[in-house]
């Protein structure tokens, strides 16, 4: 017979205040996602941004290095990924904490995909602008920083926070290496105490937050650097 606050759902007893017991560990490995999350985000936009630049100044052996790269890691699965940097690289002497493998991972594959966003929203740009640009003695250089980043800037916040987004949610996959981040938390409490609908309910609840959250943000700068009409 379920008891006060439980549902009994056939043969499965639901208890929503285990969630709130298990509370302590659960806001440990949520700490842990922001953590690597942020560093994932910020990380993949610095190198999405110089690789965008990069493809965009046209060099061609720099342009297909970083071509390259984001052929790799936009068709290999971020799991492949995390277990080369994880169990693979110490195969070569180079070890390195679960903590790094998953920042860098994250870094890594979340920058394939922004080198592209912003490699399309500098190609987007107006051409026009940039011969006004020229016309008035500027520079490649100041042409680039003057009017194509800030304009292809604007372009590419949309694709940049879907990718951003996924960066977020994919910080999941570092359970393949035992980080303890949120969901690798709610599955050893699983393995422990087999309350499967209380903790992965309440992980897709906190994942669901956290991701409206970022979405809201980003349309905050979305909106805050809108292109005038007809730019």
């Amino acid at each position: 017979m379920a008891g006060p606050g439980q549902v009994h759902l056939l043969l499965y007893t639901f208890d929503p205040a285990y969630v709130l017991r298990t509370l302590p560990e659960l806001w440990a490995g949520l700490r842990l996602t922001l953590a690597i999350s942020a560093i994932g985000i910020a990380g993949s936009l610095v190198v999405g941004l110089a690789g965008g630049a990069l493809c965009a100044a046209r060099v061609p052996i720099v342009g297909s290095t970083v071509g390259l790269y984001v052929e790799l890691f936009r068709n290999t699965p971020l799991i492949v990924q995390l277990f080369f940097l994880y169990f693979g690289l110490p195969e070569l002497h180079v070890t390195l904490s679960a903590f790094t493998a998953g920042w860098l991972g994250l870094v890594l594959w979340g920058g394939a995909y922004n080198v592209e966003n912003f490699r399309a929203g500098f190609g987007a740009v107006n051409r026009g602008y940039q011969e006004a640009a020229r016309a008035l003695g500027m520079g490649a250089l100041a042409t680039f920083l003057s009017v194509v980043l800030p304009i292809g800037l604007r372009i590419s916040i949309p694709s940049l926070t879907n990718t951003c987004i996924s960066v977020l949610k994919n910080s999941s996959y570092l359970i393949a290496i035992s980080l303890p981040e949120l969901t690798t938390t709610a599955i050893n409490i699983v393995s422990l105490s087999f309350r499967v609908f209380e903790m992965f309910g309440a992980i897709a609840i906190v994942y669901l937050a956290l991701v409206w959250a970022l979405s809201g943000m980003m349309a905050v700068v979305e909106r805050r650097l809108a292109l005038p009409e007809g730019a």
